[in-house]
């Protein structure tokens, strides 16, 4: 593992361009293998989850080039085979949305059951297989891998149970070549849905949305190839917002989109976090006591599940007591110990602390927390067990007494390029451990 040692009591300051959406970039390079015919993806991040991507890609035949910085070509004539390969396809969640190039250029699909990623909850793939049933696909499982065969999808009307974002991206490459019109209800919108949405339209898809979350989807024989510029990544963008505020900084994340983060600017204005919206950019910064709050994650528009994880450790500097309810994730608080360890005053509990619709009610899942502030955090050993958790230990790092040793950067680099540089040049004294 990767291992960091930082020094704490620096402010973050300076300026940093931010990256493109690391949750946008994988599932475009998926997208991409739709067409035969080129396509061009511009303001692409260098990230492990990319990397890891394009391996899967590239093993059914995808072939990739950078003709630019932060330009990615990608081209694939030809489908060379119809299964994801066992030890590529467990390595992060991306390879079930290869059920809809794969069938619509080959008829068959073999998936690996297992799938990698953040250790945050359970994420099964059950809304995934129940849409490309009511598409007309045949389902099965033998072995370790789902069989999904058909000659050919076809429109249908799918509810989805909750507004899961990949499943909607699934599904909608699914219905951009089935034949006929599928309506997804219940549809999630995040921004970088709405991303993959226009460049589909640019490659000839048909889709439309609605207000009451539902996207009318009506197929077409072909699509083509295209150049698309992707959304800067607002989670990148959140999460140096939350280092500015905390560490009682001022940050200038170029690039940075207000229209992509106004739920996250609203809560970071409630609890006394400063910022300002410019032409090319979002300025945060520290500008005086922070203030407790309540706040519950939700799918878009509400408050991002992952934005949460920094926004806890911005609230351990919060004068009093704020209390935050998690809705999408039932294990999104898997980080907190490590947190108490380094001095914050944090207590889980498994009862809904808001008013909110919560799926976990009944469970016997952790899904609320209350934080006291402010408090003194110290420095301490901390082993990196996801990508959220991992940057919110760095910022914890930053700003607590003392030395810290966080093994694990790898979970961290999947998500955000060019980790070490960006926080070395806002003043973050890290160096690598030997």
């Amino acid at each position: 593992m990767h291992t960091w040692i930082i020094e704490g009591g620096s402010p973050l300051r300076g300026e940093v361009k931010v990256s493109g959406a690391k949750n946008s970039i994988t599932k475009l390079m998926v997208m991409s293998m739709l067409t035969s015919e080129p396509c061009l993806f511009e303001n692409a991040p260098r990230i492990g989850d990319s990397l890891i991507t394009q391996e899967i890609c590239e093993a059914l035949g995808a072939r990739f080039s950078e003709p630019g910085d932060h330009v990615l070509h990608i081209e694939t004539p030809e489908i060379i085979r119809s299964d994801v390969p066992q030890e590529l396809g467990t390595r992060n969640r991306l390879a079930i949305m290869m059920l809809a190039p794969l069938l619509h250029r080959t008829g068959e699909a073999i998936i690996p059951v297992a799938a990698g990623g953040d250790r945050i909850g359970p994420r099964p793939v059950d809304f995934h297989l129940e849409g490309y049933r009511k598409m007309g696909a045949h389902v099965e499982i033998r072995g370790d891998a789902y069989h999904v065969t058909c000659d050919r999808l076809i429109g249908a009307e799918i509810e989805l149970p909750f507004p899961s974002v990949t499943t909607t991206e699934n599904l909608l490459l699914a219905a951009t070549l089935a034949k006929g019109r599928t309506f997804i209800r219940n549809a999630a919108i995040e921004p970088e849905i709405m991303d993959m949405m226009m460049c589909l339209q640019k490659m000839g898809a048909i889709i439309d949305y609605s207000a009451d979350r539902t996207l009318v989807i009506e197929g077409v024989e072909s699509l083509s190839g295209t150049t698309h510029t992707l959304m800067p990544d607002r989670i990148v963008a959140a999460s140096l917002a939350c280092a500015a505020v905390a560490t009682r900084g001022d940050v200038f994340v170029s690039g940075a989109r207000q229209a992509d983060m106004i739920t996250f600017l609203n809560t970071l204005r409630r609890v006394g976090g400063k910022f300002e919206v410019q032409d090319d950019g979002i300025r945060f910064y520290y500008g005086g006591p922070l203030n407790s709050i309540a706040l519950e994650t939700h799918v878009h528009p509400g408050f991002m599940t992952d934005w949460q994880p920094p926004f806890v450790l911005l609230l351990t500097q919060a004068n009093g007591m704020s209390v935050v309810h998690e809705t999408v994730f039932e294990s999104r608080f898997g980080y907190v110990d490590e947190l108490i360890k380094m001095g914050a005053d944090i207590a889980l509990y498994d009862t809904c602390l808001g008013g909110r619709k919560c799926r976990f009610r009944f469970s016997n899942y952790r899904h609320s927390c209350v934080i006291k502030g402010p408090v003194q955090l110290h420095g301490a050993e901390i082993t990196v067990p996801d990508l959220r958790a991992g940057f919110t230990y760095l910022i914890a790092a930053i700003l607590a007494r003392g030395c810290s040793t966080i093994d694990g950067i790898e979970h961290i680099e999947r998500g955000y390029e060019d980790l070490e540089g960006m926080l070395r040049s806002l003043g973050a004294q890290i160096r690598t451990a030997a």
